[in-house]
């Protein structure tokens, strides 16, 4: 049975019965078993001979396994069935309930497909790639005029197609948010007698994706978001229905809510539903190049007809932490040198548990708070960390410590010197969705085994085979590279079970065309797939750990593929007359984040740190929202990393061989905007977006800075290195809160001699 003790601001939210409802929670303040708590609650509301059920929805699919287990342990304790009289889905999980329930109505056949993220941005950069063969003279009116001739060609072919693919990345998924059409884009950029070649390459690749998904019967996640708002608009009985259904919707994670999300949601609770939001706007760290924003929570709790409550009291973190992350916030609000970026950090304020309280924080020790005045070069730095680790970890065996980095690469690096002296440690620098990469990656393996002539299959397996490349921009040309030549051959056999005259690797243009590197992943690539063509007579179950201990190498990642192996043998079971490509369909269904998948956990679902202890978990600030540490290794907290929009400030999003140093992302979306909001005027100044959108970025890395501080339970230390090219300096912030702890220590130091006196 599940015990769960609420604090009296919890009360307060556990006292909610109908209406509307919003929530700020600080971190650690325990929202998820406050709302699974209320969901229970409000079951007993519920007309369950109607099959209604609550609503519960949150952001990704790591939590929704969270939720439901926590929710059914919560029913069961008062006596009812598991399982009954709610729903968890995240956003894409409840268009999908929705748009499938009535797939005509938004011009769907009942067999549609969902095109993961990996076949989707697949299908974008082949769009993208086909407007530069179209286009091949655009990019020079978009890089900078004093490139010389050879870097002016090394920037064509080295970074303009990742250019061309992120503009229309960003372009796309907005003009979805705002229901455009490429043929009504079209429509409207004809009334313009000036080119706009930023709008004009968004609205042609556009047109060009959607065609190709239309071509394989399918939608991207983003189009399921706005044809599920578009059903619940077009027939009223049918929303009626949903709205019986679903008579309570509670709405985790709001601070990323988006407007479709929200226009979705409003249209479920009706004018006189029942609406939870429940959030922190402090913690909005995704909001960059999407359309979530954490102004939408701001607003709906600003609303006169919203019930206002907070969950300031968080057991997590000592006092001397939990005064640094507060310190932050005030600094914020009142010091940062761009006001209009001092709404970045909003209270409440993270106040400590009660007394008596069941979660009461750890003893207060201020001399485990280090914040580094040190300018480390990123190897010193690094040295610095696995130095302190390597006393540490040995004389705490109990205890669990984290190192956060604000980039991939720069964890890789941390990985990579802990291996070099023997430290265990354990990573999470993946994706989240790795149970949807995990189904995708033995999906299309499987995919090409009950098709074993296709080469454009093969080719594919080729690209999952290495996909640990694709943070290496380089690596990741080259495996797209011989992936292509793969597409190309005529007769699969050839390649793999050559014969004298007919070995496709010894044809004339191959050897030559395809690098030592190919050559040698080829011969290797070969041998791997003829033994996985042996292994297709194993029952299903035995295929799929077979291949996965060729494509697996993460505990984690093993894990989660035994869970799929024992799903394909139920459904075999279940399905005793289906072969190779029915099962494999079953695992794309996971994939596709359908069906079973939405109850199926993501590895930082069920990711504990405790379970941890003596090993160093290396992860990035992102993935550790919702997690924490006995001790937390914050690193790179420079200028680059967390810029303050100041005039040394350098953007990742601002390449040096663009035009003028301008976003183009933020051009071509405020280009949009404006075309879209009033296209006789386009009201649209050049470079102002490019600055607004270092205001929005600087925010943001604001409150990546405060997700990390709270990240800490007993000790905390915070460095900064010169980056790469040593001009890098301490983030403004993190200098803000070396002054402020700098000022407390003689506060601190008189406080502790009265203790001791």
């Amino acid at each position: 049975m599940t015990t769960f003790n609420p604090r009296p601001k919890q009360r307060e939210v556990l006292g909610y019965r109908r209406g509307r409802m919003g929530v700020s929670a600080v971190p650690g303040s325990g929202k998820t078993w406050t709302l699974s708590l209320l969901a229970a609650n409000l079951v007993a509301e519920v007309d369950l001979e109607d099959e209604q059920e609550i609503l519960v929805v949150t952001l990704v699919n790591s939590a929704v396994d969270n939720f439901s287990s926590r929710v059914g342990s919560f029913v069961q304790a008062r006596g009812l069935l598991p399982g009954v009289g709610y729903r968890v889905r995240t956003l894409h999980g409840l268009a999908h309930d929705i748009v499938r329930e009535r797939p005509g109505l938004v011009g769907l056949s009942d067999d549609f497909n969902i095109l993961d993220e990996l076949a989707s941005q697949d299908v974008l950069r082949d769009a993208a790639l086909a407007w530069m063969r179209d286009h091949p003279d655009v990019a020079a009116s978009f890089l900078a005029a004093d490139l010389d001739q050879k870097k002016m060609e090394w920037v064509q072919q080295e970074r303009w197609p990742d250019l061309v693919v992120r503009i229309s990345s960003a372009f796309i998924k907005l003009a979805k948010d705002l229901q455009l059409t490429p043929a009504e884009l079209r429509y409207q950029l004809e009334g313009f007698s000036e080119p706009l070649p930023l709008l004009e390459m968004g609205t042609e690749v556009y047109a060009d994706y959607q065609r190709a998904l239309a071509y394989r019967g399918a939608v991207d996640f983003d189009d399921l978001i706005r044809l599920a708002l578009q059903a619940l608009r077009l027939d009223p009985a049918f929303l009626g229905r949903l709205q019986r259904r679903w008579p309570f919707v509670l709405e985790d994670e709001a601070q990323d809510s988006s407007r479709l999300q929200e226009a979705i949601l409003k249209e479920l609770v009706g004018e006189d539903g029942n609406w939870v939001r429940v959030g922190d706007a402090n913690q909005a760290i995704y909001e960059t190049f999407t359309t979530a924003s954490p102004r939408y929570l701001r607003d709906f709790l600003g609303r006169p007809d919203v019930k206002r409550r907070t969950l300031p009291n968080s057991g997590r973190s000592m006092q001397s932490i939990i005064d640094l992350a507060n310190a932050l916030i005030r600094w914020t609000m009142n010091e940062h040198p761009v006001p209009s970026i001092r709404d970045a950090l909003t209270p409440p304020f993270v106040q400590p548990t009660p007394p008596g309280d069941p979660q009461p924080n750890p003893e207060d020790r201020p001399h485990h708070v280090h914040l580094s005045d040190r300018a480390f070069s990123p190897h010193a730095e690094l040295e610095a960390v696995v130095d302190s680790l390597s006393r540490w970890v040995p004389e705490n065996p109990d205890k669990t410590v984290a190192v956060l980095v604000p980039r991939n690469h720069r964890g890789s690096q941390v990985v990579n010197a802990l291996q070099e002296r023997g430290i265990a440690y354990h990573e999470l620098l993946r994706s989240s969705r790795q149970t949807r990469e995990a189904a995708g990656v033995l999906g299309n393996v499987l995919r090409y085994l009950a098709d074993p002539t296709s080469s454009t299959k093969l080719a594919r397996v080729f690209r999952v085979w290495l996909r640990d490349t694709r943070e290496d921009e380089a690596m990741d040309r080259k495996v797209r590279d011989v992936a292509k030549f793969i597409r190309r051959c005529d007769h699969v056999e050839d390649y793999l079970w050559p014969r004298a005259g007919r070995n496709w690797l010894d044809q004339d243009g191959i050897t030559e065309a395809i690098s030592d590197w190919g050559m040698k992943h080829l011969a290797a690539f070969r041998d791997l797939v003829r033994k996985w063509h042996a292994t297709t007579v194993l029952p299903i179950d035995q295929l799929t750990l077979t291949l996965a201990q060729d494509l697996f190498h993460v505990p984690a990642d093993l894990a989660v593929a035994h869970k799929l192996a024992v799903v394909l043998r139920q459904a075999s079971n279940l399905h005793p007359q289906w072969q190779l490509p029915e099962l494999t369909e079953e695992l794309a269904t996971i994939a596709r984040n359908q069906r079973r998948f939405l109850g199926f956990a993501d590895d930082d679902s069920g990711f504990d740190p405790d379970a941890y202890q003596g090993q160093v978990v290396v992860t990035t600030i992102h993935r550790a929202k919702g997690l924490e540490w006995d001790r937390v290794y914050l690193m790179s907290v420079n200028d680059y990393n967390f810029p303050s929009a100041q005039p040394q400030d350098q953007f990742i999003s601002e390449p040096w061989y663009v035009r003028d140093r301008l976003n183009f992302e933020a051009e071509v979306l405020a280009q949009l905007r404006a075309l879209h909001e009033n296209p006789s005027l386009f009201l649209y100044d050049e470079g102002s977006p490019t600055v607004e959108a270092r205001y929005d970025y600087a925010a943001e890395r604001l409150r990546l800075f405060y997700v990390g501080i709270t990240r800490a339970r007993r000790a905390l230390s915070v460095t900064w290195n010169t980056g790469r090219r040593g001009n890098a300096e301490p983030a403004v912030p993190f200098i803000a809160l070396q002054t402020w702890w700098e000022s407390q220590r003689g506060n601190r130091q008189w406080k502790e001699n009265q203790r001791a006196a």
